[in-house]
């Protein structure tokens, strides 16, 4: 199988998002921010989203039986459940097949999962309401299309795993498996936009021995007012110092912004024009090492650590100009940092 960001992310474990300009992070104090967790007993979370009143929703991929959700968590620290058993699977390989990350645009709150693209009318929902089963939701089932496209570096497989609303107002979806993005028109009409390229192995030797060439895994995408950007988690044997900052034009033409980080899982724009990112973990000979995920402030050539320490983040949202949030696959919590 491909290494794609099933088998990234959920090697150890069980295993964007928009950002508007004035939603800026400063420069770090010293000592760097500090977070606080506002909730715990979170099972796989994946991806945090906000809406335009600053409620806060949270995915979680469950256990494998089914058993993905879409929650809000309010200030008190409460989940309150507003989906509940989204598909939810591990596959033959021991990886598991889940919900995967969050949008909200105008209203309507965007998720993804191997089934599609799940939409929610949020006009609907208050907080604390019954929530309503996955199954009453009907996907949009792009991963049909993403598999029989024929691609140039075709791996045969499927992973929706984020997105973006782009300027034209389509959505924009990175596809971790078939290291592509893909476009869906405000009409529903899809196409790919560009392949995403993997790299040379530095190390095909090892330790750990690996693939003379490492997969892409294109994780998450976001538009930054000028340009999206693009990042790469890359396959195994997740070669540290090598994961990807793309930016992208909406012709599809992809150009390295820079290539010095960990297994890449989000971006964000700071609102300064310059990219946060969030690193995932350092590979090790025993998997991804627990508490070894950042956040940085990236300029092009080198970057700022703003967080560190971090156990297995899986993505970041900025909510306000005082205020973002971040999910711990590690250890099943929402963080929240205040500045």
């Amino acid at each position: 199988m491909i290494y794609n960001i099933t088998r990234s992310i959920c090697i150890l474990a069980l295993f964007l998002v928009m950002s508007c300009q004035d939603h800026i992070i400063p420069a770090p104090p010293a000592p760097a921010l500090t977070p606080r967790t506002l909730a715990t007993n979170l099972v796989a979370p994946i991806s945090v989203e906000t809406d335009a009143s600053g409620r806060v929703f949270v995915a979680e991929q469950g256990t494998g039986h089914n058993d993905g959700s879409v929650s809000e968590i309010t200030q008190d620290g409460v989940r309150h459940p507003i989906i509940t058993n989204i598909y939810s699977v591990t596959n033959t390989e021991g990886d598991l097949d889940a919900v995967d990350h969050l949008l909200v645009v105008e209203g309507t709150l965007y998720f993804l999962n191997p089934k599609g693209l799940y939409k929610f009318d949020l006009s609907t929902y208050k907080t604390g309401a019954s929530p309503i089963m996955a199954s009453s939701l009907i996907p949009e089932d792009i991963r049909k299309f993403v598999l029989a496209y024929n691609f140039t570096n075709d791996t045969g497989e499927s992973h929706l795993y984020n997105l973006t609303q782009g300027p034209d107002g389509a959505l924009y979806i990175t596809d971790a498996a078939a290291n592509a993005i893909i476009r869906r028109s405000k009409t529903g009409e899809l196409s790919v936009v560009t392949e995403v390229p993997g790299i040379v192995n530095p190390n095909p030797a090892g330790p750990p021995p690996g693939p003379p060439f490492i997969q892409a895994v294109p994780t998450s995408i976001t538009h930054d007012g000028r340009q999206f950007l693009i990042t790469t988690l890359l396959g195994f044997p997740f070669p540290a110092g090598r994961s990807i900052v793309y930016q992208m034009d909406l012709s599809g033409k992809l150009t390295i912004y820079q290539q010095t980080f960990n297994s890449l899982v989000d971006v964000e724009n700071d609102g300064n024009g310059k990219p946060l990112v969030l690193e995932f973990a350092l590979f090790g000979p025993m998997g991804f090492t627990p508490n070894t995920g950042r956040l940085l402030r990236a300029n092009g050539t080198s970057s700022t650590v703003l967080l560190d320490k971090l156990n297995m983040p899986t993505d970041l949202k900025i909510s306000n100009t005082h205020t973002a949030y971040i999910t711990s696959m590690g250890d099943g919590a929402l963080l929240k940092i205040t500045f």
